[in-house]
């Protein structure tokens, strides 16, 4: 998910059991280890939420689109990818995947507004305008990932985000059932509360006396 996202959906979350993390060129450690390594570290403990801002799909992505690895290296990811989220769910991790979809004349349109804006200007990246002349072969790229490796284990939700209104409040409504569908309860109190409300009312005598 994007920054915006991110911040509007997920601002409210306890930080002490939900981390970010932003998934940026690997790192020359990163590089020397298996494409999914660095996501495997980020992946939650039980009990924790993880927010990607962006994932191992760039390896589906952008190097298909820019030919950083040959063809018959990033076709087989997809399968690569299918089994590593198969085993992320078997160990009771929950996958939510949300392709957030903006036109192009939409996209131009928030560039503007990043140039005009000096509270924006951070996001500006020299490659914003360099990967629009690229948008025929992402749009290929995408749709063979989210074709590929939308399972009913880790889906993918394609959000029509045009209107951040919608945006947020669609990618709200479903972590919110997901949540919900879980049942969730508190946990059982480890201290003897009978006997703490004892304690509590005596003491509450005694300052009154």
């Amino acid at each position: 998910m994007v920054h915006g996202t991110i911040s509007h959906v997920l601002g409210a979350m306890n930080p002490q059991g939900c981390r970010v993390y932003g998934f940026k060129t690997p790192s020359a450690e990163e590089l020397a280890h298996d494409y999914l390594w660095r996501i495997h570290q980020a992946t939650p403990r039980k009990g924790y939420v993880a927010v990607f801002n962006r994932s191992h799909y760039e390896d589906v992505l952008v190097v298909r689109v820019h030919k950083l690895v040959p063809k018959e290296v990033w076709s087989k990811r997809y399968d690569e990818i299918n089994s590593f989220e198969r085993q992320l769910s078997n160990e009771g991790t929950h996958i939510l995947k949300f392709y957030l979809h903006i036109d192009k004349e939409e996209q131009l349109a928030r560039f503007k507004q990043r140039l005009d804006d000096s509270a924006r200007h951070w996001k500006i990246s020299e490659s914003d305008y360099a990967e629009r002349e690229y948008w025929q072969e992402y749009e290929e790229a995408y749709q063979d990932a989210l074709s590929k490796c939308s399972t009913a284990y880790a889906p993918w939700y394609v959000i029509p985000s045009n209107h951040k209104w919608f945006r947020n409040l669609a990618v709200s409504q479903i972590i919110a059932d997901t949540l919900e569908s879980f049942d969730m309860e508190f946990p059982a109190p480890t201290a003897n509360l009978e006997e703490i409300r004892r304690k509590y009312h005596a003491a509450l005598k005694e300052e009154k006396k």
